[in-house]
């Protein structure tokens, strides 16, 4: 293509491209939680070992996921989101390949910390390439795309590796999944060229229109950029890793546990998991979408965008919470119920995604530049951190029945809720 041409709304690709990052990452991360509970026994687990298994397996990702996040953090900060994104897409599509040479318990943690190293790139890349992009009032849209991204990327797992599985055996199905990362990767080259402001193809009102408004990004040479140790002295960084640690678990103890869970309680088959599992995950993208929506407007009518997105934090957070606890209340009633038991799942997963997209966005609404990455790794690392305490505390938790599993999720929302809103102030730290 010419570099005199000119693409309208040249933002929606990029942001368009991440999304697919995103759905590519959730496919090749969701693959082996679809597939535990069946192929467990091939590595000599007993039936009573698996979930403590399938814990550690996840706990291994999740600790290179929380280094991943922080080193990423920076790495896109330093290099940029352009090649930073590919070399963390390319690193997670090597890894996931791998999977498919596993012949033990130890091999699989060696390839699932590769994994979560690499695949951690993806959330403060995109997260900087949205405060690249967009000016502060369309960045909860752009956010919300790329969370229901996640949700889509869950939506086309459990039918995709289900199928691939059953045609052609567990191997192949990740050696499959690692071509789609490769791939991605020739587009955003060709399209992601450079930043708004160098850009060849970008057109002139794109330009004003990504700059205007006071959370546009600063590309001033003299811009202050933070170290971690002075990014900690904010009370807005630590109400992000706070309301990440405690928020982050819930969505987590669903990607890691739901096919275990629909087995367990409802005998559940392989089939029947990529029959219904994608369910609660078609509503997460939704919730993504509409909680990205819902900010975005009270931003447009005049309401200070760090408002607008703990208005949508405390939005999700309610919905989180009444769904979670009627399940636990309920859970013996529900049995006989897998319909009922998938629909306040989905209720679930619905308000975090509401939320979630608006937290997320909160570190290029309080920081500028080349401290968004930093931040949103940081967020990310804190979430990680919380997430891998959860996990292996499920397998305790769940022995006898899963009510401690849902009495958890709804305890954990409210303490998130309460760092995001009393923490952090209005204040932007330049």
């Amino acid at each position: 293509m010419p570099g005199t041409t000119k693409i309208k709304g040249l933002r929606w690709w990029i942001i368009g491209l991440i999304g697919m990052a995103t759905i590519i990452n959730y496919i090749d991360r969701s693959a082996i939680n679809i597939l535990w509970p069946y192929i467990y026994k091939e590595f000599n687990i007993a039936d009573a070992d698996s979930k403590n298994a399938l814990a550690i397996i996840t706990t291994f990702f999740m600790a290179a996921y929380a280094i991943g996040q922080t080193v990423t953090g920076k790495m896109m900060d330093a290099i940029g989101t352009r090649m930073g994104m590919v070399v963390s897409i390319a690193g997670w599509s090597i890894s996931i390949a791998l999977h498919a040479l596993a012949r033990s318990l130890t091999s699989f943690n060696i390839f699932r910390a590769m994994l979560g190293l690499s695949e951690a790139g993806n959330w403060p890349g995109a997260t900087k390439s949205n405060a690249e992009w967009f000016p502060a009032k369309e960045r909860a849209i752009a956010q919300g795309i790329f969370g229901a991204s996640a949700s889509a990327g869950s939506v086309i797992a459990a039918p995709v590796i289900v199928a691939l599985s059953l045609a052609f055996g567990w191997r192949v199905t990740f050696a499959c999944i690692a071509v789609l990362g490769v791939l991605w990767i020739i587009p955003w080259l060709i399209i992601n060229k450079s930043t708004p402001d160098k850009h060849p193809w970008i057109t002139k009102e794109e330009q004003d229109h990504i700059k205007e408004g006071k959370g546009a990004v600063k590309a001033a040479a003299g811009e202050k950029i933070y170290s971690w140790k002075e990014l900690l002295r904010f009370k807005n960084t630590w109400g992000i890793i706070s309301s990440r640690f405690f928020i982050d678990p819930v969505w987590w103890m669903f990607v890691t546990w739901l096919p275990t869970f629909l087995k367990e309680q409802f005998a559940f088959d392989l089939k029947q998991i990529g029959a219904f599992a994608w369910v609660p995950y078609v509503f997460a993208a939704i919730g993504g979408l509409l909680g990205g929506f819902y900010s975005s407007a009270l931003v447009r009518k005049g309401t200070p965008a760090t408002s607008a997105r703990k208005k949508a934090v405390t939005v999700g957070s309610m919905i989180m919470l009444a769904a979670l606890a009627v399940i636990a209340i309920s859970l013996d009633q529900l049995k006989d119920h897998a319909n009922i038991a998938i629909a306040l799942i989905s209720a679930t997963l619905f308000g975090f995604q509401f939320l979630i997209n608006n937290l997320q966005t909160l570190p290029s609404d309080y920081f500028h530049g080349k401290n968004v990455g930093t931040v949103a790794g940081m967020g990310g690392t804190a979430a990680v951190i919380g997430t891998i305490i959860i996990t292996l505390l499920v397998p305790v938790l769940t022995k006898t029945n899963y009510t401690s599993f849902f009495l958890l999720g709804a305890l954990l929302v409210p303490v998130a809720w309460v760092c995001i809103i009393f923490i952090s102030s209005k204040k932007n730290n330049m």
